[in-house]
Formats: structure tokens, C-alpha cells, sequence
């Protein structure tokens, strides 16, 4: 919902961050690796209830997912090279494992610390199915009949109530209140279901 706005805002810092960043041995590939890893490393301390180191990780590890791109795009400006179609499918396919594995790592976590219980995150990982599915389908097909939305970014991403930032906040406030993850856990997977909904119409219409 707000990834239209804060992107446009967060730029000029992550532009000058990758600048900092742009050497030889850091290239937006590794930097999206270093994502997973953290990501990883988030789902393994959160399981154990290390609440604390669980969110560092996490925080690091949505910010190297900010910085792959503005990397990625300034060399390419300054080359004339770019990889966007391997970067992309790299970048994506560690999102999509960081998400459901920091999913998983909380349900286990505030399962044996709080009770939580397993059906709020399956609901969560059953929403985030439905977004996957949808938005990687119509950026196939959106690709195919020339109707692909340009943002920078290598998808097509059809926007939605629950987008990228509110899955960093949200995400973020699990391990900052595990004893409530649950319940929270329940409203995020509403609130992923209406965003999925709302996906489903707005690629049907403008596929047509």
C-alpha cells in the first residue's frame, strides 16, 4: 500500500548507499545471497526465540534486499551490462524463501514460548501463496502480450493493501512482541487475503 510512496523516498539514500558499496567484490547478486542468509539466519534465531538477534537479522536482511537493485542499476548505467534477468529471478526466488521460512521460524517460535498455535501462520503462508501465484502469473502473461507494468524492477508487480513495507512491519513486530504473534499473525493473514483478492481483480482487468 505504501511502496509507491516510501520508494520514491527511500531512493536518494540507497542510491548513495550502493554508490559506497559499488566495488569490485560486492555485486548485487552477492548482496542479494547475503539477503537469503540473513533471512535464514532470522527464521533460525526467531525458532530458538532469540527475539533480539532475530530481528537485527532481519532488518539487515531486507536491507541488503534494498540495496541489490540501486546496485545493480548503477552499474549497469555505468557499463552499459546488465544481468536484470538473473538478478530478478535470483532476487525473487530469495524473497520468496526468506518469507516463508521467517514465517515458519516464528510459528515455531512463539508456538513453544507462547502457545501461538500453528493455524494463524498457516493462514499467513496460505495468503502469501495466493499473492505469489497471482502476481508471478501476470507478470508472465503481462510480459507475453506486451502489457507489463515498468517500475525498475524486473516483475511486473501489481499493487495491493499488503505490499512490501507492511511485511517488513509486520514481520518486525512479531519478534518485537512475540506473545502476541499470533494474534497478529490472524489480522496480516486477512489483510494478505484482501491484498490477494484485490490482485485477482485489478490482472484480470488489465488483461483484458
Amino acid at each position: 500500500m505504501f511502496d509507491s510512496r516510501l520508494r520514491p523516498a527511500l531512493a536518494p539514500a540507497l542510491d548513495w548507499t550502493a554508490k559506497r558499496l559499488d566495488v569490485p567484490w560486492i555485486t548485487p547478486n552477492r548482496l542479494t545471497s547475503l539477503n537469503l542468509v540473513l533471512g535464514l539466519a532470522s527464521a533460525a534465531l526467531t525458532a530458538g526465540q532469540l527475539w533480539v538477534p532475530a530481528l537485527i537479522a532481519w532488518l539487515l536482511c531486507r536491507l541488503a534486499d534494498g540495496l541489490d537493485g540501486p546496485l545493480a542499476r548503477l552499474r549497469s548505467a555505468r557499463t552499459g551490462q546488465t544481468d536484470a534477468g538473473q538478478g530478478g529471478f535470483w532476487d525473487i526466488s530469495a524473497d520468496f524463501i526468506v518469507y516463508g521460512a521467517t514465517v515458519v521460524g516464528v510459528a515455531v517460535g512463539a508456538t513453544a514460548a507462547y502457545d501461538a498455535g500453528w493455524l494463524p501462520f498457516l493462514l499467513v503462508l496460505f495468503a502469501y501463496y495466493i499473492n505469489g501465484s497471482v502476481f508471478l502469473a501476470f507478470s508472465s502473461i503481462a510480459e507475453r502480450n506486451g502489457r507489463q507494468l515498468d517500475d525498475g524492477r524486473s516483475l511486473s508487480f501489481l499493487g495491493g493493501l499488503a505490499e512490501g513495507a507492511e511485511t517488513v512491519v509486520v514481520h518486525s513486530l512479531w519478534l518485537i512482541f512475540p506473545a502476541f504473534a499470533g494474534h497478529i499473525a490472524l489480522v496480516w493473514a486477512v489483510l494478505v487475503s484482501v491484498s490477494a483478492g484485490q490482485r485477482v481483480v485489478a490482472g484480470f482487468r488489465a488483461l483484458r
